[in-house]
């Protein structure tokens, strides 16, 4: 009696697993073909950063067309600041509307990365990984799978939700300890999207009227940052009056050696594009232009410059991340 009943909870178990197997190719298959049959998608939702302790809220809008282009509108909550990164047949930007701004970068964006809000390298990091996990409840589907963020080892995975209906409905980024770094939710996918022939074109995505920018000509509360490489410390500290502000220059000395750059941003009077090179980096609140040394970006009408020779590019993203006060400007 109890070999039959033995057996029969194997069979159970093996039956189930066989379940699970059809699930997984089923909601995968329905998911592929969503967005690999689509020559365009728009999608809106809201991307979430978490820093520590803190967090940062971007309302995000992303348009793709054949042919590799892609529009994302990045739009911080906190503070209504806006940048676009735009790939077309041209390049890759990121225009800075609030200071009447573009930087043109020669890059495989987006591809080089994983990217939390695009559906084709969502859909790849998921194909890519021969031991995703599956799991099945009464709502939806759970996915996890590695992830390769090459500036940020840190991490680690993806959780990606999909409900019944082959609905992507969240994306989650864990790092090596669990925690959930990055946040997208989905509100919003058409897969049949339609845009105007210029539509990915630079100029159309260059606003007549600048966002309303305070230029500022001094600094008075100088940003450090909160994490600095161990036996590492702040040595001098120097302020200067530039063209259009000032400039404030942090240098640290010690085992890790690294300078931060702050000045007060300036607003171009006619729209440039600036050519640079580096790769794309998402921060806290602002999108960074990142190469093997260095590390540059806008946020709260201030303009930072790190570098070092002897910090890698996550002790690079992690001293820059760490800059959490909002800085007072007269």
């Amino acid at each position: 009696m109890n070999k039959k009943i033995l057996v029969l909870l194997l069979s159970i178990c093996l039956f189930l697993c066989g379940c699970n197997k059809n699930d997984k190719d089923t909601v995968m298959k329905e998911f592929s073909k969503k967005i690999n049959n689509s020559d365009s998608y728009y999608l809106t939702g809201t991307l979430e950063m978490f820093n520590n302790e803190n967090s940062h809220n971007y309302d995000i809008k992303v348009s793709y067309t054949k042919e590799n282009n892609f529009k994302v509108s990045l739009k911080n909550q906190a503070n209504n600041h806006e940048q676009i990164i735009l790939r077309n047949n041209d390049g890759v930007y990121v225009v800075t509307p609030s200071l009447n701004k573009s930087f043109k970068f020669q890059s495989e964006w987006p591809y080089n990365n994983s990217q939390a809000y695009l559906l084709q390298v969502i859909l790849s990091d998921l194909e890519k990984d021969k031991e995703m996990e599956f799991v099945s409840n009464e709502k939806e589907y759970v996915l996890t799978s590695k992830v390769n963020y090459s500036n940020n080892a840190e991490l680690e995975k993806q959780r990606v939700t999909i409900d019944k209906n082959s609905v992507l409905k969240m994306v989650e980024v864990l790092d090596k300890t669990g925690n959930v770094k990055i946040k997208m939710i989905f509100d919003e996918i058409d897969y049949d999207a339609k845009f105007d022939e210029d539509y990915y074109k630079l100029e159309s995505n260059v606003s007549s009227e600048v966002e309303s920018t305070k230029e500022t000509a001094s600094i008075e509360d100088i940003s450090y940052p909160m994490y600095i490489p161990v036996n590492t410390t702040l040595s001098t500290q120097d302020k200067l009056e530039t063209a259009t502000g000032e400039r404030v220059i942090l240098t640290f000395s010690g085992e890790n050696p690294f300078m931060l750059i702050e000045e007060t941003a300036s607003v171009s009077d006619e729209f440039v594009t600036i050519p640079v090179n580096g790769e794309l980096v998402m921060l806290g609140d602002s999108i960074g232009i990142m190469d093997e040394t260095s590390l540059t970006w806008h946020t709260n009408n201030r303009e930072y410059y790190l570098v070092s020779s002897t910090l890698d590019t996550a002790s690079l993203l992690e001293v820059a991340n760490s800059i959490g006060s909002i800085p007072v400007i007269k």
